[in-house]
């Protein structure tokens, strides 16, 4: 007996049959997004009551009778993911604020949304986040916080674009689509099938937020700025003043310990801290550490200094021994947001056991967040001071960064060895998903230290770090990162003699521009390593590249040629695989030029060499060559080469074997039946960062519709190829789409 979830994906598909859409036809027609009415109708997810509302109306059919087996599958859906928590923690003295957490919550509560604002140091992210802490019950699907680095020293603003990959990330989208605005839509999409509370902190100005903001759903976003966001609509401001007297002597008192007496003192040391959290945390923390001082001693301390943060910053610095100093000020020149204590002992060189007790001196003293246990940040406000204070007097901070940068080099290459690659024979011993994690954790602080490097010249970790993160950026296809690094280590490399590696560099990144179907650019990239005098191995691999962009440019003799040298060289070093590859794409060319007899032999040459996986290639090539003549056959080939596919988890090969088998299928005669595939292999390709892809099943897709005379859907289909061809200066696929535009609209 089927179970309620199944009972509904039935109904579900049955709804997308009488609508004659695609997928992405019917998403738009409802107003869900692709990616979303893909996973309701596999039955990886059960949708809201009200995605079932606006399919059923996209049809004209009354949801009514769907409302029982809908209820159904929502009671026994899925097992719930493990709740996200993104979240700093909370403060354990946060004081005062009753007033402000109270609004925050309730707008929350009605508008989804709170923007905080305040001067730097006033407590807007505290509140945040204490506000998120104790709301945390109410959002089973976590809460997410990201740093927007609007105001962070020694870093730009996050272009919401990069914040959105973040963010979409998070939530374990590793493919997002390459523009701002589709992954704008993404998340709006997956926030809006979930109840999350999302901290967007330091953001510069409302333009950074607005792509960020949840759509419809039950998802929550606070905000803070050192701005007031006045144009954001629909997200109402909580502007934050300093604290008052009470709150702000009652928040003292907590941070030194005491039950303070000393009135007239107190109130010199509040107003030269001028209410705000920071300074009267920091103040506190160091009368605590003092216990021979009084009050009055403190607060004649604090006049000293030129302004209140240099006062307060000023005295708890000077608080710490000359070890803890040195720290201190090195710390200004660490890149990226955060880190652990592995990267504090390289910018100290200190040995493990005094390493701990300084670090804990500087969180005790509030001049260092402990974001979890051995992960720590600074306040912005503060690291800019220790900025200062390096620039000013650290003779060792460029030797500092450098050891750290060297840090993250070695750190970045021993987790990259322990995970699987074609790249190599064996992965070191190791968990590999220990090390993707770290690579996850670590990412921004990779980015920021790569740019450092670069800054400083350190050309060895600039040539080296992105070979290191290969295997990493090419499970997060779609990086917004890779072509920027690639493209610097290539020039690094160069400046290195290193021209093996230099020519590795350019092939990946030639690989990054071609997935991102900028073929032309993949093309110069290819061709400058092929100049860099690469070995015979990655000169094969070069060889079949550029065979493939030849192919996608519509050069088939030139492709034919580049595939035939490949096999070549990839026979001279013994390569069974690679030469399986490049007789595959050659007779997937042949085949193109009007040779059918000679494109099966040469996939049956190609299946025979290979084993596994690697057979896939040949097998879809065989699957399509034999379409017209041997029915039985050519399904059995491309149903093995899918088969493979699924057992090897490569979503990549199961959209191309399902897209595939839609055009051997159409040629056969069956359209209807190839319609399905074809709509199977966008909803693989949805979360794939895979341009390239999506250009060709655009192509083959919009031919099965004409065939089966579902003439708008296929207009709809060329019309979106000729979109993106103009986008990616494609020529030869615009053609090729108008042209087949014209007979469509000719009457088929």
């Amino acid at each position: 007996m089927s179970s309620p979830q199944e009972r509904l994906v039935a109904q579900l598909v049955r709804i997308k049959e009488l609508s004659g859409l695609s997928l992405r036809a019917l998403a738009r027609e409802s107003g869900l997004s692709s990616s979303s009415l893909s996973r309701y109708l596999t039955g990886r997810l059960v949708p809201p009551w009200e995605a079932v509302v606006a399919l059923c109306r996209a049809v004209g059919r009354d949801p009514r009778p769907l409302r029982a087996v809908w209820a159904e599958a929502a009671q026994a859906g899925p097992a719930p993911a493990p709740r996200r928590n993104d979240l700093p923690a909370d403060l354990f003295d946060f004081t005062g604020r009753e007033a402000e957490l109270a609004l925050v919550e309730k707008l929350l509560r009605t508008a989804g949304a709170v923007a905080i604002d305040g001067m730097a140091g006033v407590g807007k992210t505290s509140l945040a986040v204490h506000a998120a802490h104790r709301l945390a019950s109410g959002y089973p699907d976590g809460g997410l916080y990201l740093d927007l680095q609007g105001f962070t020293p020694g870093q730009e603003p996050l272009e919401p674009q990069v914040a959105l990959g973040r963010l979409l990330g998070a939530l374990d989208v590793t493919h997002p689509p390459a523009s701002a605005a589709e992954r704008a839509a993404l998340w709006r999409s997956e926030l809006s099938r979930r109840r999350a509370l999302v901290v967007l902190d330091n953001a510069v100005n409302a333009e950074q937020v607005r792509p960020l903001l949840p759509g419809a759903g039950r998802s929550t976003v606070l905000i803070t700025s050192r701005h007031r966001l006045i144009s954001l609509d629909g997200v109402p401001p909580v502007s934050l003043a300093p604290l008052a007297d009470g709150d702000a002597a009652n928040l003292f008192g907590r941070a030194a310990g005491l039950d303070l007496a000393e009135e007239d003192a107190v109130g010199q040391v509040l107003r030269q801290c001028g209410g705000l959290p920071l300074a009267l945390r920091m103040a506190g923390a160091r009368l605590r550490h003092r216990p021979g001082w009084t009050v009055a001693v403190l607060a004649e301390r604090l006049r000293d200094g030129a302004s209140r943060f240099d006062s307060v910053f000023g005295m708890s610095f000077q608080q710490l021994d000359a070890v803890q100093r040195r720290m201190f000020r090195l710390l200004g020149v660490l890149p990226g947001t955060d880190f652990d204590a592995a990267v504090a002992g390289a910018l100290t060189d200190l040995p493990p056991h005094r390493l701990g007790a300084v670090l804990e001196e500087l969180v005790d003293a509030h001049l260092l967040q402990e974001l979890s246990p051995g992960r720590y940040r600074m306040h912005d406000l503060i690291r800019q001071y220790a900025a200062d204070l390096a620039a000013d007097g650290e003779p060792e901070a460029e030797a500092a960064l450098r050891r750290v940068l060297r840090h993250y080099l070695a750190q970045a290459v021993a987790h990259d060895r322990t995970l699987p690659s074609p790249y190599r024979k064996e992965p070191s011993p190791g968990d590999p998903a220990a090390a993707m994690a770290w690579f996850d954790l670590e990412y921004v602080n990779l980015i920021a230290g790569f740019d450092a490097a670069v800054r400083l010249g350190m050309d060895e970790v600039v040539a080296e770090l992105p070979q290191a993160m290969r295997v990493w950026f090419f499970r997060h296809r779609g990086s917004d990162d890779q072509a920027r690094l690639l493209e610097a280590a290539a020039v690094a490399a160069a400046r290195l003699g290193r021209d093996q590696e230099r020519a590795a560099l350019l092939a990946d990144l030639g690989y990054a521009r071609a997935a991102a179907g900028r073929l032309t650019e993949a093309l110069s990239a290819y061709e400058l390593a092929e100049r860099s005098g690469p070995d015979d191995d990655l000169a094969a691999g070069l060889a079949l590249r550029i065979g493939l962009v030849r192919r996608d440019l519509g050069d088939l003799e030139a492709a034919q040629a580049h595939f035939r040298r490949a096999r070549e060289l990839f026979e001279r070093i013994g390569r069974r695989a690679g030469q399986s590859q490049a007789l595959a794409f050659d007779g997937w060319v042949t085949l193109r030029l009007g040779r059918r007899g000679e494109a099966v032999e040469l996939a049956r040459a190609s299946v025979a060499l290979a084993d596994g996986p690697a057979q896939i290639t040949g097998l879809v090539t065989l699957g399509v060559a034999l379409a017209a003549q041997d029915r039985v056959e050519s399904l059995r080939a491309l149903h093995d080469a899918l088969r493979l596919s699924e057992q090897n988890n490569l979503q990549h090969n199961q959209a191309w074997c399902h897209n595939y088998l839609g055009v051997a299928l159409r040629v056969m005669g069956s359209p209807e039946e190839a319609l399905e595939h074809h709509r199977r292999a966008f909803e693989l390709l949805e979360p794939l960062a895979e341009v390239q892809m999506e250009i060709d099943f655009l192509h083959t897709y919009a031919e099965t519709c004409r065939a089966a005379g579902r003439y708008d859907e296929a207009l709809g289909l060329l019309d979106r190829t000729i979109e993106l061809a103009r986008e990616l200066g494609r020529p030869y696929d615009e053609k090729l789409a108008r042209a087949a535009r014209d007979i469509v609209r000719a009457g088929g």
